[in-house]
């Protein structure tokens, strides 16, 4: 059956096309893209009228929490709220209960969300069994298996020699390392920025160094070994500094940001709940200011999510009590646009860059592009619709996130995987 969409503004960053184009989709896969195209050669007509067609948004971090912890969040919940905000693929970090560290993991997160999941998972399996910073995993195994790339989210492998070790196999290996930047005893019990509002609350800081120091190694590591890195949530001003040396000496470097870190600073937060503990903190203005500059000087190449659910119980109380981590798959977008295109920061062609695009060349993955010939994988979305943010309509499991009752600008309508609507808007 042949889709037809119609009317719509197509930003696409992989075939340079911008402006009013029609898409003709059949077998999944985009077959034409023009100007016009006549709405006889199509079962189904898509109007568009007034709204953004782009390429699916990847996630490059995410937490679908299963297994182990499926009252947080199931593969079946969490891709459902990654559609619900334009994403058709998604990485499942490791740090789950078993941890995703071996080739039989990466084949029973695959297994379940080819059962389970509306989008593509591409599982990121541990640098350590167990997570535990003690003994590499299965490297090659897990790339056999489909693994993309590995990481140790949720920490840091601190052992800088075994960290080598694992670079070098994973560059043999073919694959990418994601680098969770945070020096552990460096931490001390903070559970947010070190600085004034801390001490206004009473709670202990966690500084810039804790993971400076980190991103810093790391950038020295991937030097030595070649293996392609990819820091993860970047949220401090000279993270950006080390990115930019990085690219400057021409290593295979890459950054994300989360929209939490470019729409909220420290000064946001409002007293001490734990809806706004996250890991890194929300930071000072001057590092907001840098992350921002950053994604618009193409410095940072990618905005993830960093979607971690946790329950409303857990949340429920102090930072000092609730796990870090909030959700973010459903606002994303309108927090990237309310936060970084409408205030000048990005093009609406950059922001799909960094939400489709580039993930999409990182992951090495033939997505993110919607020419002829390409997979059709799209999201539709209206980029002025204005609307109040209301965790109790998410279809993440997770409703802790501190952006309840934000007023934003940006809403998905309708994401796409291989040519079928896998979410639809309804009067959420």
């Amino acid at each position: 059956m042949a889709t037809l969409i119609k009317n719509g503004y197509l930003l696409d960053p992989g075939s340079s096309r911008e402006g009013r184009y029609d898409l003709l989709i059949d077998g999944g896969i985009v077959t034409r893209v023009e100007p016009f195209i006549s709405e006889c050669e199509a079962d189904e007509i898509i109007d568009a009228e007034g709204n953004y067609v782009m390429p699916g948004f990847i996630d490059l971090h995410v937490h679908l929490r299963e297994p182990g912890f499926e009252y947080k969040e199931t593969i079946k919940t969490g891709t459902a709220a990654a559609a619900a905000g334009g994403y058709t693929a998604v990485c499942p970090m490791p740090n789950t209960k078993p941890s995703t560290d071996s080739p039989f993991m990466i084949e029973y997160v695959k297994m379940k969300a080819e059962k389970d999941s509306p989008i593509h998972v591409f599982p990121i399996g541990a640098i350590t069994k167990g997570q535990m910073g003690q003994e590499l995993t299965d490297i090659k195994g897990m790339a056999e298996a489909g693994a993309l790339a590995l990481s140790e989210d949720g920490k840091s492998v601190m052992n800088a020699d075994l960290y080598r070790t694992a670079m070098k196999q994973a560059k043999e290996a073919g694959l990418r390392i994601f680098a969770h930047c945070e020096d552990k005893p460096m931490v001390a019990g903070g559970v947010m920025n070190a600085g004034k509002k801390a001490e206004e609350l009473g709670l202990p800081g966690i500084t810039n160094a804790v993971e400076d120091v980190i991103a810093a190694r790391d950038i020295l590591l991937a030097k030595e070994t070649g293996v392609t890195l990819h820091l993860c949530h970047c949220s401090t001003k000279d993270s950006v500094k080390f990115i930019k040396l990085a690219k400057e000496e021409g290593l295979s470097v890459t950054g994300e940001v989360c929209p939490h870190h470019f729409a909220m600073s420290e000064d946001d937060i409002t007293g001490d709940d734990g809806n706004f503990k996250m890991n890194p903190p929300l930071r000072s203005k001057e590092d907001v200011e840098a992350l921002k500059m950053g994604l618009k000087e193409n410095i940072i190449d990618v905005i993830s999510t960093d979607h971690a659910p946790h329950s409303a119980e857990e949340n429920n109380g102090s930072m000092l009590k609730s796990p870090f981590g909030i959700v973010g798959s459903e606002t994303a977008f309108a927090l990237t646009m309310t936060a970084l295109v409408k205030e000048g920061y990005l093009t609406p062609m950059q922001m799909v860059e960094k939400m489709s695009y580039n993930p999409a060349k990182i992951l090495g993955i033939d997505r993110g592009c919607l020419g002829v010939g390409k997979a059709a994988d799209i999201v539709i979305a209206d980029p002025t619709r204005k609307y109040v943010i209301d965790p109790e309509t998410f279809l993440s499991k997770g409703k802790n996130t501190p952006f309840a009752g934000k007023r934003v600008t940006g809403k998905v309508l309708r994401t796409m995987v291989d040519g079928k609507t896998v979410y639809l808007a309804g009067d959420r």
